[in-house]
């Protein structure tokens, strides 16, 4: 009875995507670093909101972003201060991720030997690679603002649009929500294309472990999903067209992992 009860716990540990020292580890780490979150935060939030009032300006005056058969509305006056709100919450949120990239790439060794007690006199930050880390995580937001520039919100609008013409009704969009569809859709692809970044640094840095991930890949394709459904717009496409992605990329980084990391 006690041997079959050992060999569960044992299989339950091997198949936790995070041990449980580092998974108490990582999180002291966070929490340790929350008031600085919410300081990085605040200053994007703050840089951001007036900033938000241009990005207005800009989108109703380029064309492409608008469809011919569609007319902006405004249906109440705190509708723009709404929109700079959401928009600045997003720039905040965008300066997070990237600070936490860059602290799970510099101190993820760190935070494994503190989880198990083990020395980190020795523990030495490299400039070269801070550098690295940022330009990558640059290189995919850019790469995730094309593919929403490109691919992503000209397909979806003129979906809706031709759907609204397709069954009669009249093509008159608020600003909030128009605004706010395009902005988050660029939101939700520069986050989204992290992951190959962010999932090889959580896998190097010995945080997760990537047999774990492999043996979880079914909750992992749900939890994108789910991802990609609370942080893109509110229908159907826009799920498949933000959560498709961000499961070929999880696929496509562990890939890589295999190929130039394991031996």
């Amino acid at each position: 009875m006690n041997k079959g009860c050992e060999i569960r716990t044992m299989e339950e540990k091997n198949r936790d995507m995070i041990p449980r020292a580092e998974m108490r580890g990582f999180i002291q780490h966070l929490q340790n670093r929350a008031y600085a979150f919410v300081t990085v935060f605040t200053m994007g939030f703050v840089i951001g909101y007036p900033i938000s009032e241009e990005i207005i300006e800009w989108f109703l005056s380029t064309e492409g972003y608008k469809p011919s058969n569609v007319q902006i509305i405004i249906l109440q006056p705190m509708e723009v201060v709404l929109l700079q709100l959401q928009m600045g919450t997003q720039i905040g949120f965008l300066l997070v991720m990237f600070i936490l990239i860059i602290d799970i790439s510099v101190n993820s060794h760190k935070i494994i030997k503190k989880s198990r007690r083990e020395d980190t006199t020795n523990f030495d930050s490299k400039i070269g690679k801070i550098i690295m880390i940022i330009l990558i995580s640059l290189a995919l937001g850019i790469i995730g603002i094309l593919y929403s520039h490109e691919i992503l919100i000209p397909m979806l609008l003129d979906y809706l649009s031709r759907d609204a013409t397709d069954s009669g009704l009249s093509s008159t969009w608020r600003l909030k929500s128009w605004i706010g569809f395009i902005t988050g859709l660029y939101f939700s692809s520069i986050i989204g294309f992290q992951i190959p970044l962010v999932t090889t640094l959580l896998i190097r840095g010995g945080i997760v472990r990537r047999k774990s991930i492999l043996e979880n890949r079914r909750f992992l394709w749900f939890s994108a999903l789910l991802f990609g459904a609370l942080i893109s717009p509110p229908d159907p496409l826009s799920l498949f067209l933000v959560g498709g992605p961000m499961l070929i990329l999880l696929e496509f980084s562990l890939f890589v992992d295999k190929i130039v990391f394991t031996k």
